[in-house]
């Protein structure tokens, strides 16, 4: 089983494994480890990564980036609309037929739609690729990062995207999270759970937001104390300082206007992002020139710290202020947090770094890997859950960065509302609310404060509670409902359960029905119940394992119940106790457990539209891996040309006649023609066939040139060979003693081969030498060998057999009667005292029978 973690970025992705006891980013086809988050639609294919971002210029409508920024929200978000028109998209951005964010480009020779969850699902159907190359295994469980801000519908869509690219998505993780599991489980100076927690600020300034977060770690453990971010904060409003700038400025110089040609923007951009990463390393003024801007004119430009920190006056404002909302939130100051962590891109810039000295009032650390530590963190995540791993014991609790409430139908005069998960409550939680009812009922859960949620709807989803009917006696009934924030940071109502009580308990036992004990306040409000009208909430407090807030509760009670029973003397216990079972058994009423079905309606894909996805992924794989192929085909032609071209007026000339040389050479430069004319776009099959008639040619000269590179060797072993048996003969027609056990007649047949050998090696090597180089050898290399091995295997056993070992004589009768002789006394020895050890238990034998 494999374990991946995915930092999926909105301009580049890093991918992260568990291998070798360790975790370590691996790289791509190009030798990267950075991943651009690039997808660029073709004629025939997809291009993703690198490849992708190379076609940034020359195929700029059909090539897609940032759609991260839209996943999971409709065209009319006016967050979409200021990222459409805030930031220069190339592609075309269209509404669909339910409002939803489609991207139009042509691909396979035809315009067609694609929504951003399509091209994240591309996306990361390329970082598994790279995955599954990188440790030569399938990749199947991940873990995916997402921004800390990501809602619950964005959450949502980024499972669904994981499921379209064949992905099991273990966890959405925060990237925040994801850096300070990074940080925390490797540290071994960390405090006690028993002691006061180190807090430390993270900050995470990435190409298009920034986030800021507040971790508490002991031994073992970490905990998000809170998070703050800002959504249009990020590195490419610094680039687009610098762009604006530098359109003025050539548009004074030079009067071109870079805004209105797409191309040349891009252009002016990749030097702006250049420029401002040397900026951030020197301190001297850095040039940019771009050949060929505008109408063939060069444009050049210079730009130096100072100038860039006053352009961007107004970020490091925002930045300043985003800074001092967490101290506010968390209720935090500069003496309580240990330090302060930057990691992402955009982090290494100097002015930022002076931003979080004047805030915090601590030198920002850079302990992190600022572009891989949130990869690394999603790999610790996958190796924590996966079963296959063995990893150091450690807690992650997360903050809800949103508050939820949920509201149910009930009387106008009640307050039919309740804040579930406040603001930064932990997570993953559940919760247990009470309900009496005597019919089906709706819950309906959303953010609290729309204002501070970056969706314009702050509706989280309706879960129906069916299947509800009154008691026997006509009152409501006793409904739980368990709501929760799981593992991804998704909010779900994730069961339901109704309590039916029976007339006794007789009855119950004969049905083996569980009974449970009430209390005489469920008594009251049971029987006062009044269907719809009245509705009582609590939150985990009915059952001991539930949620800790209500356990907290639970183990407050429960100590008071254990300490009064010590106060009294034991002779009064056993009688209390009876009595009390006595009222038990009174207040007692059997009741059974029915689990209720729940409907949710969230914004989500169905199964249906999901399978549609998946199948349309799988069938650009398809295609993507049969334009492989072809090309493939084709590159092979193509270098079968340049390098028989190029070889065979060199090296291969003498290993072929002029007028197989000419026709051969005629043949190259007609396939080659043929290429970029008729075979710019054939099918695989065709450059198969073309490359096997160039074969048909080109192989037979070839196969002369390295059989005649390789015989001479071939000819001197097998030499080598007959020189060591015909030795081995002469040794032994001289009655050598090494071989004087060998038998005649294996000698003959030694002799006798190695003179049908000796005839072969010696016709063979005579007749080759008279053959011309361009002509078919008379023997090849591989008989040579096969003779060769022919020889050994029959004479090599017999040269090699080992000589007998001499008989030895048997020992003579006297000196075995002197051995005898010597022997005895010992053995009386022996004799003797074995009755002595027979004598110490022989007592012992009485006595037990006595």
């Amino acid at each position: 089983m494999s374990v991946v973690g995915f930092d999926l970025g909105c301009l580049t992705c890093f991918v992260g494994v568990a291998r070798a006891g360790g975790i370590e980013t691996i790289a791509n086809e190009y030798s990267d480890r950075c991943t651009p988050a690039y997808v660029s639609m073709n004629e025939k294919n997809r291009c993703m990564g690198v490849s992708a971002r190379n076609q940034n210029t020359t195929n700029l409508k059909n090539t897609v980036s940032s759609f991260k920024r839209l996943i999971g929200r409709k065209f009319n978000d006016p967050l979409v609309q200021e990222e459409l028109k805030g930031y220069f998209k190339p592609y075309e951005v269209v509404e669909g037929p339910e409002g939803e964010i489609l991207i139009q480009v042509n691909y396979m020779g035809e315009k067609q739609s694609f929504t951003p969850l399509q091209m994240t699902a591309m996306l990361l159907t390329k970082l598994k690729e790279t995955s599954e190359t990188g440790l030569k295994t399938k990749v199947v469980d991940v873990v995916v990062s997402v921004p800390a801000f990501f809602t619950d519908i964005e959450r949502r869509a980024m499972l669904d995207a994981c499921q379209v690219a064949g992905l099991n998505c273990l966890k959405v993780m925060s990237d925040t999270t994801a850096a300070s599991l990074a940080y925390g489980i490797y540290k071994q100076d960390l405090p006690a759970e028993t002691e006061k927690a180190r807090t430390v600020v993270f900050v995470d300034m990435g190409y298009c937001s920034t986030q800021v977060a507040a971790v508490a770690f002991n031994k073992g453990k970490l905990k998000i104390l809170g998070v703050e971010c800002d959504r249009k904060l990020g590195g490419r409003d610094f680039d687009n300082e610098l762009v604006q700038y530098f359109v003025d400025d050539f548009k004074t110089r030079y009067k071109v206007d870079a805004m209105t040609r797409p191309k040349a923007l891009v252009r002016l951009t990749q030097e702006c992002e250049k420029m401002k990463k040397l900026m951030s390393a020197n301190s001297t003024p850095i040039p940019i020139n771009i050949e060929c801007f505008m109408d063939d004119k060069d444009v050049s430009g210079r730009m130096d710290r100072e100038k860039f920190e006053e352009l961007t006056k107004h970020l490091m404002v925002k930045t300043e202020t985003l800074f001092k909302a967490l101290l506010q939130n968390t209720k935090l100051s500069s003496n309580d947090i240990y330090s302060v962590e930057v990691v992402g891109g955009s982090s290494r810039i100097p002015a930022v770094k002076n931003m979080v000295h004047q805030v915090f009032a601590k030198d920002p650390s850079t302990t992190l890997n600022a572009d891989e530590a949130v990869a690394r963190g999603c790999a610790l995540q996958c190796a924590i859950l996966s079963p296959t791993f063995r990893v150091r014991d450690f807690s992650i609790i997360e903050a809800q960065p949103f508050p939820i409430t949920l509201s149910w139908e009930g009387n106008m005069d009640d307050d039919n509302t309740l804040e579930v998960f406040p603001k930064f409550h932990q997570i993953p939680f559940a919760k247990m609310m009470t309900f009496y009812r005597k019919e089906p009922f709706q819950l309906e859960s959303y953010y609290s404060n729309a204002k501070d949620v970056p969706i314009p709807n702050p509706h989280i989803g309706h879960f129906n509670v069916t299947k509800v009917t009154p008691q026997k006696d006509g009152s409501s009934s006793k409904v739980k409902v368990k709501v929760r924030v799981n593992n991804h940071g998704i909010f779900t109502v994730s069961s339901a359960s109704m309590t039916e009580k029976l007339e006794d308990e007789t009855q119950a036992d004969q049905n083996g029905l569980e009974a449970m004990d009430t209390d005489s306040t469920e008594k009251k409000s049971d029987d006062n119940g009044q269907g719809d009208a009245q509705s009582q909430n609590t939150t985990d407090g009915q059952t001991p394992d539930e949620t800790p807030m209500q356990t907290d509760q639970e183990q407050q009670s429960n100590e008071q119940s254990s300490e009064q029973p010590n106060e009294q003397p034991t002779e009064k216990k056993s009688e209390e106790k009876n009595d009390e079972k006595e009222e038990k058994k009174k207040k007692k009423k059997t009741v059974k457990v029915i689990d209720l079905p729940v409907e949710s309606r969230v914004p989500q894909m169905a199964r249906e539209q999901v399978h549609l996805l998946v199948e349309k992924e799988n069938q650009m794989i398809m295609q993507d891996k049969l334009e492989m192929e072809r090309s493939n085909a084709k590159n092979s032609v193509e270098e079968y040309v340049y390098e028989l071209r190029e070889k065979l007026y060199s090296q291969l000339e003498e290993f072929a006649k002029e007028e197989d040389r000419s026709s051969f050479s005629k043949s190259l430069s007609a396939t080659e023609d043929w290429l970029y004319d008729e075979g710019e776009d054939q099918s695989k099959q065709v450059y198969i066939d073309k490359l096997a008639e160039l074969k048909k040619m080109g192989n037979p000269i070839q196969e002369r040139f390295n059989e005649f590179q390789d015989r001479p060797q071939a000819f001197e072993e097998f030499g080598k060979s007959i020189m060591l048996v015909r030795k081995f003969l002469d040794l032994c027609s001289q009655k050598d003693e090494k071989y004087s056990h060998i038998e005649s007649k294996d000698v003959d047949k030694v002799a006798k081969c190695l003179k049908e050998k000796e005839d072969w090696y010696n016709s063979k090597l005579n007749q080759q030498n008279s053959m011309k180089t361009y002509e078919k050898p008379v023997v090849l290399v591989s008989q040579i060998r096969q003779e060769k091995q022919l020889l050994e295997s029959t004479c090599s056993p017999i040269m090699n057999k080992s000589k007998p070992k001499p008989k030895e004589e048997p020992p003579k009768d006297d000196k075995k009667e002197k051995k005898n002789e010597k022997e005895t006394p010992m053995e009386n020895a022996k004799s003797d005292e074995q009755p002595t050890a027979e004598s110490t238990e022989a007592p012992k034998v009485d006595m037990d029978i006595d």
